[in-house]
């Protein structure tokens, strides 16, 4: 009798977890590796949050929290979802959950049946594809290019639907292109969309505060889309809260108590101690937070600039996120210090190895013509790791 179940033979790793694995034991040898693969922010928590947490646990909240959030705390992303989107949700529409990676396993849980297929423009985050799989539904990729900033177009979301389309997945700021879709843009695959009732939307705002071209648009902002949209957020990127893992949705109310029943049965409640301190993030203004983006542009604007002056890679300018995925198609074939590159894995590997700069491969986002570099790190930082880099490949 086999030992493990097929379900999990045929899961592929985390491919963001498993460079930074690498990068973590080159490290332990004394390697001195700088760290361009993970998305997490290079800040401290800020300190008003930090300071709730505190008040929260001298004031003993450490008892099981409701399956779906505290009542306090769900208010609190009603108001968010109210002041920063024009979406109007109610309690039982929100779904509290340990970060929005659990929000996002909760929903392909309740939603896919064998066979159904989930539409994904590519480059779309890793763990999508999986999360589908895992639930026997199918990933059907529509591919995007640079030329394009990665974005989808309605024309090719048409292509792409048949008559088992059960949901479409996307993040808007992107994760790994920085890509945003602009609220015509998200119009346009809306006007798709509504010639087919049955199709539902899981609009992936995690990097939303992340943007640097103006106000955030949401799918569910469209009167004719609300119903049809599952709106998922969290507070690890903004408010640099990665590891406190809060996510939440806002979602048709009958999707929203699924995901409750079938997180009752897995994890129950989120950190309780993470939650009160979420409650003061979202009460507070986005301007709270605003130093973070702009630095972040600032380290967008460099590592554009520094990745423009190495043959071979081609970007575009990211309008969100901290990622820049250039497309580096041009070394396949090529043979660097005594290494051939064959595709994108090959590439980020000897990145890791000759130059000592852990990035992630484009393949395991849908896209094998690029990689992700994160910009979540010091000016300094880049600036060496894009010197090692063009050292590498010059």
């Amino acid at each position: 009798m086999q030992l493990l179940s097929d379900r999990i033979l045929n899961m592929a790793q985390s491919a963001t977890l498993a460079m930074a694995a690498k990068a973590r034991e080159l490290r332990g040898e004394g390697k001195d590796i700088i760290g361009l693969s993970l998305g997490e922010p290079d800040f401290n928590t800020p300190d008003f949050i930090k300071e709730a947490a505190i008040q929260a646990i001298n004031d003993n909240y450490n008892s099981y929290s409701p399956v779906d959030g505290y009542g306090d705390l769900k208010e609190a992303i009603i108001k968010k979802f109210k002041r920063d989107n024009n979406l109007t949700y109610t309690p039982n529409q929100i779904v509290v959950s340990t970060g929005a990676k659990q929000s996002l396993a909760n929903i392909a849980g309740v939603m896919t049946n064998k066979g159904d297929e989930v539409i994904m423009p590519c480059p779309y985050w890793v763990s999508y594809a999986d999360l589908v799989k895992l639930n026997d539904g199918i990933p059907v990729e529509v591919k995007t290019t640079i030329a394009t900033d990665f974005k989808m177009t309605p024309e090719q979301l048409e292509a792409a639907i048949t008559p088992k389309t059960k949901m479409i997945w996307f993040s808007s700021p992107c994760n790994p292109s920085g890509s945003i879709y602009s609220k015509e843009e998200l119009r346009g695959l809306a006007d798709v969309l509504v010639k087919y009732p049955n199709i539902y939307v899981v609009s992936d705002e995690i990097y939303e505060h992340i943007n640097y071209v103006g106000a955030h648009a949401s799918m569910a902002q469209f009167e004719d889309m609300y119903d049809r949209t599952i709106t998922v957020n969290g507070v690890s990127k903004a408010f640099a809260m990665t590891g406190w893992r809060i996510g939440y949705i806002g979602a048709p109310e009958k999707i929203a108590r699924a995901c409750n029943k079938m997180q009752g049965q897995i994890t129950s409640g989120a950190n309780c101690i993470a939650q009160r301190a979420t409650i003061t993030a979202l009460n507070e203004s986005p301007s709270r937070v605003q130093y973070m983006i702009d630095e972040f542009k600032v380290r967008r604007d460099l590592i554009l600039k520094l990745l423009g002056d190495i043959e071979g890679f081609v970007t575009n300018v990211p309008e969100g996120a901290f990622y820049v995925f250039p497309n580096i198609s041009y070394f396949f074939g090529k043979t660097l210090r005594g290494k051939t590159i064959n595709n994108a894995s090959d590439f980020s590997m000897y990145l890791l190895e000759e130059a000592l700069v852990a990035t992630v491969d484009g393949e395991s986002f849908g896209n094998p013509d690029c990689i992700r570099i994160s910009y979540a790190a010091s000016q300094e930082q880049i600036i060496e790791a894009v010197k090692r880099i063009k050292e590498a490949v010059s």
